[in-house]
């Protein structure tokens, strides 16, 4: 096999991406790594004005972006993303299932919506764009890069609050494993993200006090997990979409099942 040269590993000219939840936070910043990299890119969120405004901002930068409004736990939204894709772009070989919820609430004051809310958007979701977004991969017959992102918490639990978030993600980690295992005869190759603490307008969101149980101090929780990460910082978006782009690349030809963990260390602890 002829070795790829290093200016040629990282350039994603003529691929196309979906991001979804990539209007703000770690998705934006994702969308604009693999746009720099040459990527189309779809941006899929819920939220339709910050879809558009994301759009714009990388549209005006030069990178080749559209935009669709899409939940990503509605069967029939992610049809119509992934046509999206295909009738602006052509196709799809990297799909990036970002789009996640974390509201926090105990499990005694959890009811079962809640709970069946954030499976459904943060795991039934990844299911429902793999399916389609892996047929579309199937029947172009190239090949395709699948990226979930996941959380630490698919390793071990962060805060009191999140036990409905962390099962999801603990279940995205599992199908990641054995969706990697079917899709490889197709040469899609499926990976994982574990990000850890990383600065985004809902973890800001967080720390206010209408957001959290009475019985949680989430600024207290907050300054204790960073005295815990040992390089003594909260991560960025880009640090994410960083290592995004390594699995949509080339730089990660021999992987697939394989969860990278981005926590500045934390689980050292």
């Amino acid at each position: 096999m002829s070795e790829i040269a290093i200016k040629d590993l990282l350039d994603l000219s003529g691929k196309t991406a979906i991001v979804t939840g990539g209007a703000m936070g770690i998705g934006l910043g994702i969308s604009a790594r693999l746009a720099e990299a040459g990527t189309n890119v779809l941006i899929a969120d819920i939220n339709a004005e910050n879809a558009e405004r994301a759009k714009q901002t990388l549209a005006g930068q030069g990178y080749k972006v559209d935009a669709i409004t899409t939940d990503v736990s509605k069967a029939a939204d992610v049809e119509a993303m992934v046509q999206k894709a295909v009738s602006a772009f052509g196709g799809v070989d990297i799909l990036v299932n970002n789009a996640g919820i974390y509201p926090n609430k105990l499990v005694m004051d959890m009811a079962p919506e809640d709970f069946e809310k954030v499976i459904a958007v943060n795991l039934e979701s990844v299911f429902l764009c793999t399916r389609q977004a892996a047929a579309q991969m199937i029947a172009q017959d190239r090949g395709g890069k699948v990226i979930n992102i996941t959380s630490i918490d698919a390793l071990h639990p962060s805060t009191p609050g999140l036990a409905h978030y962390d099962a999801s993600k603990h279940g995205v980690w599992g199908f990641t494993k054995n969706s990697a295992l079917e899709l490889a005869a197709h040469k899609i190759w499926v990976n994982a993200v574990a990000p850890g603490a990383i600065v985004t307008p809902g973890v800001q969101a967080m720390q206010s006090k209408g957001a959290t149980p009475a019985s949680v101090d989430m600024t207290k929780v907050l300054e204790n997990f960073l005295a815990k990460i040992p390089m003594r910082r909260m991560g960025e978006a880009d640090d994410i979409g960083k290592v995004v782009l390594f699995l949509a690349s080339d730089m990660s030809s021999y992987m697939t099942g394989s969860q990278i963990v981005v926590d500045g260390g934390v689980l050292l602890s």
